[in-house]
């Protein structure tokens, strides 16, 4: 599949068939995939817990959500995904990669003491995409998706997730089942000459 065709077929699947699981191989193909996305100065500071078990899955969903209220049509969905893929940045590896010989001028040239864009969430953020766009190929469907506020403590405490770790997000991995379309996707797409300005913010491409 070409990756224009990829991009474009590409949305948030929140539905699976539950009967129908993801070979491992096709598991482990698509985070290879994944894992050759960029990282700043290769610091590779992301860790990824894989949950294909039933036990696990639902350990997660313990974890996220209020086993005293009823399960909206979201939760219901996204309960029949066979497999989550739980996404972590580590901020110490980007730390101590940054102070090595070759990257401590780029350090020392920072304004900032710290860093100004946390750059492990956006490596993971960009590793994410890529196992996106992998599942269309591969005829899957997946979700990107965050875990709520307040929950953390309890993902972490479930998985043995490290405390120094920040847990960036989960993909949900299945075989897509019939759901029905997102309203908000009613909104449309802003268009392109909206989005981009040219040599500064606000100003339209040039004409010619």
């Amino acid at each position: 599949m070409e990756l224009s065709e990829a991009v474009r077929r590409r949305r948030m699947v929140r539905t699976y068939d539950p009967d129908r699981p993801v070979p491992r191989e096709v598991v482990r193909r698509l985070l290879d995939l994944a894992l050759r996305s960029p990282s700043a100065g290769h610091s590779q500071g992301r860790d990824v817990v894989v949950l294909a078990d039933p036990a696990d899955r639902a350990r997660f969903w313990a974890a996220t959500t209020d086993p005293a209220a009823a399960p909206d049509g979201w939760l219901l969905g996204m309960r029949t995904a066979p497999v989550l893929v739980l996404w972590c940045s580590d901020p110490g590896a980007y730390r101590r990669r940054y102070a090595e010989p070759d990257k401590a001028r780029a350090a020392a040239e920072r304004e900032d003491a710290d860093w100004p864009v946390p750059y492990w969430d956006v490596d993971t953020g960009m590793a994410a995409m890529v196992l996106l766009l992998g599942a269309v190929d591969e005829g899957l469907g997946a979700c990107f998706f965050g875990v709520p506020p307040g929950r953390h403590d309890a993902v972490r405490e479930a998985f043995a997730v490290p405390a120094d770790r920040r847990l960036v997000g989960v993909v949900s991995l299945g075989w897509p089942a019939p759901d029905r379309r997102s309203p908000r996707l009613a909104r449309g797409r802003r268009p392109l000459d909206e989005v981009v300005s040219w040599g500064r913010f606000g100003r339209p491409a040039p004409e010619g």
